[in-house]
């Protein structure tokens, strides 16, 4: 990973895939840099159906103005929806490997905040010899950003997903949050009661 760093930096992640880590990332982003912040987004690896036309390397730049092969180095985009590595395989392209990953990443000068958005969910494979989590103990993140869903079962996949995370601050964010569904409220006020992580149900609480 080339220097300089910025000043904060923050792993993307989910319970689980189609959580919507990109969606949240690029809210935030909007949010940050309409507040005058310098924020920048990468993607290091990313598979997709084949048909697909906006992938989440567009979305992410659409938000930080940067360019789409800038978050995500093009050698990196596979059209297959499978895990990175699965999809590389089935592609017949090279292995993936961490440290080729993080090396490509690269920063401007000067950014204030700079989002890693992994796939998947934690364990995901995101190259053959590792995965998301790997990858950002690897990035040397300084926090975490959790994307999880409010409905059934989200107890059960944040509590998974935290009890593996190394020792840094983490903010949980229920995507999709309903304040008038019951579920909803009762798995906020039980999560925030019970886990030392922060707990959202908008991007703009996040500080």
């Amino acid at each position: 990973m080339s220097h300089p760093r910025p000043a904060r930096l923050v792993g993307v992640i989910g319970t689980h895939t189609d959580i919507g880590k990109t969606w949240a990332t690029s809210r935030l982003i909007e949010r940050l840099r309409a507040k005058g912040l310098r924020v920048s987004a990468r993607k290091p690896v990313q598979s997709f159906e084949a048909h697909a036309t906006v992938t989440d390397a567009d979305v992410l730049a659409a938000a930080s103005g940067e360019d789409r092969c800038v978050v995500c180095p093009s050698h990196r985009w596979y059209p297959r929806a499978l895990a990175p590595p699965m999809a590389a395989d089935c592609l017949s392209q090279d292995p993936i490997k961490v440290n080729d990953l993080v090396a490509e990443i690269a920063w401007p000068a000067e950014c204030d905040i700079g989002f890693v958005e992994t796939v998947g969910g934690l364990r995901s494979p995101i190259a053959h010899d590792g995965d998301s989590l790997d990858l950002l103990v690897r990035v040397n993140v300084d926090e975490f950003l959790l994307i999880a869903d409010a409905a059934l079962g989200t107890i059960n996949a944040i509590q998974l997903t935290l009890g593996a995370l190394p020792v840094l601050p983490t903010t949980i964010l229920l995507n999709r949050f309903d304040e008038t569904n019951e579920l909803h409220r009762l798995n906020r006020d039980w999560l925030a009661a019970h886990c030392d992580a922060g707990v959202l149900t908008d991007t703009a609480g996040w500080r």
